[in-house]
């Protein structure tokens, strides 16, 4: 649905075994990641469900087997769909954006920094949708992190215009779907040029 819609995803492949792993890995061509697919999992990385950074057919077979071990020791009852084969997204900046229904405001969007980060450092605003570009703009700039997406001491800069799009993209799906009750995108990698979205989650009302 996203890609239909323009948004920067990859194209992924969903694989039952580990055979299938390592032909849609060649097929992507470089490294890649592998992540649990389960409407019962939410969390990935609590189940051990990711796996990052895979080359070889040795790493990818054990890659599978250990995220569908992992997988079903940790919901044992669990329906797994498989495991989705994705290539590796450049290194950038990680940013998280998300969208929930507030039962005092309504539609919501939160946009942030992302990564291991954003437990700690707290660092998201909020706006109640719809987002203009120009809201979008504020939004980003408002967060403690923007100093680094300007490239701080001389580090490179992120792509800020490409962020305000994907901002205001997610808030013109959610006006288009009222059906979403959640949808997160994370997390985003903001590149010299352009954004990827690296992992997405959408629930239904």
């Amino acid at each position: 649905m996203l890609r239909l819609h323009g948004f920067p995803v990859s194209k992924d492949y969903l694989a039952s075994t580990a055979d299938e792993s390592i032909k849609f890995a060649k097929k992507i061509g470089r490294d890649v990641a592998m992540k649990i697919v389960s409407p019962d999992i939410l969390h990935k990385s609590d189940a051990g469900g990711v796996r990052l950074g895979l080359g070889s057919e040795h790493d990818i077979r054990d890659a599978f087997d250990g995220i569908m071990k992992g997988a079903r020791a940790y919901k044992p009852d669990a329906d797994i769909k498989g495991v989705l084969i994705s290539p590796m997204a450049p290194k950038g900046l990680e940013v998280i954006i998300g969208t929930k229904i507030d039962d005092q405001f309504g539609p919501v969007i939160m946009y942030g920094l992302g990564g291991i980060l954003v437990e700690i450092m707290r660092d998201v605003v909020f706006r109640v949708l719809p987002v203009s570009p120009v809201y979008a703009k504020k939004m980003i700039e408002e967060t403690k992190s923007f100093a680094i997406l300007n490239g701080v001491r001389g580090q490179t800069q992120h792509d800020k215009g490409a962020l305000r799009k994907l901002l205001s993209m997610c808030s013109d799906i959610i006006e288009s779907y009222p059906e979403i009750r959640e949808m997160d995108l994370n997390p985003v990698i903001a590149h010299e040029v352009g954004v990827s979205i690296v992992d997405t989650r959408i629930i239904l009302k």
